[in-house]
């Protein structure tokens, strides 16, 4: 991993009329890190994601990523990144080794059935390879999602808001991937409103808020912005979450903050402390 900086942000500003979204952004990203955007609903991540992936244009500022200007040298930029949705952008009707073909076909690559096969096989969905789309589980498609978006290798992926609208089991498979790319040397830049989201992967996690970055650094840097915890006994009982995992078999993965339609911690609601197996447990 190198220090260089894969995407650089300075002053970004963008209006929708009279709706100021951004104010000001600045930020860098090093190369072959997780970098996560984190903010609520309306916050601006959305409309970043899109300046820095050249689908819209700033008012203000200039942006880099992968060292080209993103407004005077947009061709490049899309030659060096990948941009996945919120929503799973699968052909449903096609099989899942069909749709990965399809993209290679399009990017005019040689061997796009070899290319297919590797990429089934790296995100454990070979099995799968032949059957249609439609049939894949929130957490396979949101995988073919992410592979389709490989091919080509491009040093840079954004991903925006990954895991909307997935269960827990296939959030924490999206998780994983998102891990194995920047342990393969990919950057990633993150947008996500749910805190345990950026505490379990970002290297470094930028507050945006009202359109401007408020706090940008490392989770125990961000920690540290707060008075020591208190220490304490409680007892407690376990979440819903906790049960869940349990009985599914899953990993523990810590949690804080509100809780969105779905029982997941987003952004949006203050700090509450993570619900663990009822017993005397120190905060």
């Amino acid at each position: 991993m190198t220090t260089e900086a894969a995407i650089r942000v300075q002053g970004i500003e963008k209006s929708f009329k009279d709706l100021h979204v951004l104010r000001g952004v600045d930020f860098d990203v090093r190369a072959g890190s997780i970098f996560a955007l984190l903010g609520s609903n309306g916050a601006g991540k959305t409309t970043l994601v899109r300046i820095l992936s050249t689908l819209l244009k700033a008012d203000a500022g200039t942006a880099t990523v992968h060292g080209f200007d993103v407004a005077a040298e947009p061709g490049d930029v899309r030659e060096s990144i990948s941009l996945t949705g919120q929503f799973a952008a699968v052909d449903e009707v096609l099989t899942g080794r069909e749709n990965l073909v399809l993209v290679a076909r399009l990017r005019h690559l040689e061997n796009p059935g070899a290319i297919a096969d590797d990429l089934l096989a790296r995100f454990s969905l070979t099995e799968a390879g032949n059957r249609k789309a439609s049939t894949y589980s929130g957490g396979m498609r949101r995988r073919l999602d992410i592979a389709m978006s490989l091919i080509g290798n491009p040093p840079i992926i954004f991903l925006d808001e990954p895991t909307t609208g997935l269960d827990p089991q296939a959030r924490i498979e999206v998780w994983q991937t998102v891990k194995d790319l920047a342990g393969q040397g990919t950057t990633v830049l993150l947008t996500t409103q749910y805190l345990d989201e950026a505490e379990q992967l970002a290297d470094r996690i930028a507050i945006l808020h009202k359109g401007t970055i408020i706090q940008n650094g490392t989770l125990s840097e961000l920690k540290r912005l707060l008075p020591p915890a208190k220490v304490e006994y409680v007892e407690k009982q376990p979440s819903l979450e906790d049960v869940f995992l349990a009985l599914v078999g899953d990993t523990d993965v810590s949690d804080t903050g509100g809780t969105d339609d779905d029982g997941r911690r987003t952004a949006d609601d203050g700090r509450t402390d993570r619900a663990v197996p009822a017993r005397k447990e120190a905060r």
